[in-house]
């Protein structure tokens, strides 16, 4: 897909990321005042990443969480404590959905729900924060884009690297051209641990530990990689055009269905290239992610952004100009001058004020709602990384390379 054509499409949800006037306020977190009207959120999936972000949503003036949906009954106690009230239990998500006195939807459950869930709590007339990836299909994300427009309510996907302010800062100057013309991107997302949870009762290990089966997860490539994916597509200004992914399960033989390692190229116009990588058993890398243009690169992680630049490029020695290294004489195309690893310091983004990411996009999310604002992160940013995850889902499965075409366009 051009880069015309996807800005085009996407209107004014991914027209911000090149002009990145609405995102100012979002990377900076405006800070509501004490006098901010009430926000009661009702959420659907109070898991471990559900409560995390009720922990954020709790520090946004004004904001309660009132009423939550769950099938596993502890839960409930889990989320009361946390908010130190409690709150109506529902275990079906159209009871929460008929209350009249929620303003907005959030919604962390398995994915594999999404698409059912967050169509049905945009069509009841509120705003939706739903965590990646958007959706578990490729129809169900078309059908989140539908439901948000026809309800014409704001949608958030839980892509909260695209409000943090060393995200917003490097993607500008790259935008700018600082690094020249950007040709790749390498994603790593690499641990050094089995990515289970402790079951208390061995009847509830798939509803738990539901991120390695795959009829609830797409595993290591939809829940790491959907948020470098998301940051690919935000640097190419484009969604991709194909993908061959891997994967196998070389460490953890314990029962599992999702892969332990996952490998993905993604492939954009004019010959660019995203590369993914995700390991569960080795972690010196950790969670970074690399563009690379002629000019320069830019290492983004977790916490900060760092620059780096090409040294000029120099002339070729003459061929009669020996090189002598290590008591041999070479010509100059043997040298290893130049061709090591560089292990110097970069030119670190600054950030006046730095906040978790997350905590900036639940702020970000309830500022969209107050001010009736189109968030950044919107329905048309979620559907680029969730077709692009779930089409390098297939390519793995199938073990083939897989075309966009159509599932490109919104």
């Amino acid at each position: 897909m051009k880069r015309r054509d996807f800005l085009q499409t996407t209107s004014t949800g991914i027209a911000a990321t090149i002009g990145y006037g609405m995102l100012k306020p979002a990377a900076n977190a405006l800070a509501q005042s004490t006098a901010a009207p009430p926000m009661r959120l009702g959420i659907i999936g109070p898991g471990s990443r559900g409560q995390e972000l009720i922990r954020q949503f709790m520090r946004v003036p004004g904001v309660d969480v009132t009423a939550a949906c769950d099938i596993y009954e502890p839960r409930f106690a889990q989320t009361e404590k946390l908010l130190g009230h409690t709150l109506a239990h529902h275990h079906d998500y159209r009871e929460l959905l008929d209350r009249k006195d929620l303003d907005a939807i959030v919604i962390a459950t398995p994915p594999r729900f999404h698409g059912q869930y967050v169509s049905a709590a945009l069509r009841s007339g509120r705003p939706v924060y739903g965590e990646k990836v958007m959706g578990f299909t490729v129809q169900d994300s078309r059908d989140i884009v539908a439901a948000a427009r026809e309800s014409k309510q704001h949608y958030q996907v839980g892509h909260e690297y695209r409000y943090a302010p060393w995200f917003i800062e490097a993607i500008r100057r790259v935008h700018a051209g600082e690094i020249g013309h950007v040709t790749h991107v390498y994603g790593y997302w690499h641990r050094n641990n089995n990515w289970r949870r402790p079951v208390p009762d061995p009847k509830d290990e798939r509803l738990i530990n539901w991120r390695l089966y795959k009829e609830s997860s797409m595993g290591l490539l939809a829940e790491l990689g959907s948020h470098m994916v998301d940051t690919a597509n935000w640097v190419f200004s484009s969604m991709p055009e194909s993908v061959l992914a891997s994967g196998s399960i070389v460490e953890y033989h314990d029962g599992r269905e999702t892969d332990d390692n996952v490998q993905a190229i993604y492939n954009y116009s004019e010959g660019r290239r995203f590369i993914f990588s995700a390991l569960a058993n080795n972690a010196i890398l950790g969670n970074q992610l690399w563009i690379y243009g002629d000019k320069g690169s830019v290492q983004l992680t977790i916490e900060d952004a760092t620059f780096f630049y090409e040294k000029k490029a120099f002339a070729a020695l003459a061929p009669t100009n020996p090189v002598v290294e290590k008591g041999m004489t070479t010509g100059a195309s043997y040298s290893t001058k130049g061709e090591m690893p560089y292990r110097g310091e970069g030119s670190k983004v600054k950030i006046d004020n730095y906040e978790d990411a997350t905590l900036t996009a639940c702020r970000s999310f309830i500022t969209s709602v107050r001010e009736n604002k189109r968030p950044f992160a919107d329905e048309i940013v979620g559907y680029g990384s969730a077709v692009a995850i779930t089409l390098g889902y297939q390519a793995k499965e199938e073990e083939r390379l897989i075309r966009f075409g159509d599932n490109a366009k919104v």
